[in-house]
């Protein structure tokens, strides 16, 4: 009886990783390597498929990493189907790309719901990748579609803060110099 249960979590637990996938250019190889979740606390109901997860929660798995005070897996709606909340102060999440760079969000609530492959960032949100970033008061980030929706923050502007850093140029050539000249 506690096998289909346990196999359950299992898969429950291997689908934690992909909880805060940012992009679909994330580094495959993460993805063939073990999951690691822990806790301090860990509480389970095969009957109401849920899970919960609570200090210092830790998901790893090759440069994924999700930190958080407190996850939950709620499985009740079937196999691919499984939302997962992440809460913390604040929940965070990261992740290394193919090209080397890193992906990072953090938010009061992580929230990631399976079958739409969408990610939503809820209270003082954030997602940078290199030095750009977007701020606000919640995100939602559709992995699939690599589409940003993002809402005013709780700041007395209340608007949704994003900053672009500039692409360093190298030099133009001589030639395009020379044809600039009077």
């Amino acid at each position: 009886m506690l096998k289909p249960f346990t196999n359950r979590l299992y898969r429950a637990s291997f689908l934690a990783v992909l909880i805060f996938s940012a992009n679909s250019h994330a580094g495959k190889d993460d993805f063939t390597k073990k999951i690691e979740l822990a806790s301090l606390y860990q509480n389970a109901d095969g009957i109401a498929k849920r899970a919960t997860y609570q200090g210092n929660v830790v998901i790893l798995q090759g440069s994924l990493k999700v930190s958080s005070d407190e996850l939950e897996i709620d499985a009740s709606q079937g196999e691919g189907n499984e939302i997962f909340i992440a809460t913390g102060s604040p929940a965070r999440y990261s992740q290394q790309q193919e090209d080397g760079s890193i992906v990072t969000a953090q938010a009061d609530k992580i929230e990631y719901h399976r079958q739409t492959r969408s990610l939503s960032l809820e209270g003082n949100a954030e997602i940078k990748q290199n030095s750009s970033s977007v701020q606000g008061k919640s995100i939602t980030f559709n992995m699939e579609l690599e589409q940003i929706i993002a809402q005013g923050s709780d700041q007395e502007s209340g608007r949704v803060i994003t900053t672009f850093q500039p692409v360093s140029k190298s030099k133009e050539p001589e030639a395009d110099q020379q044809d600039n000249q009077p």
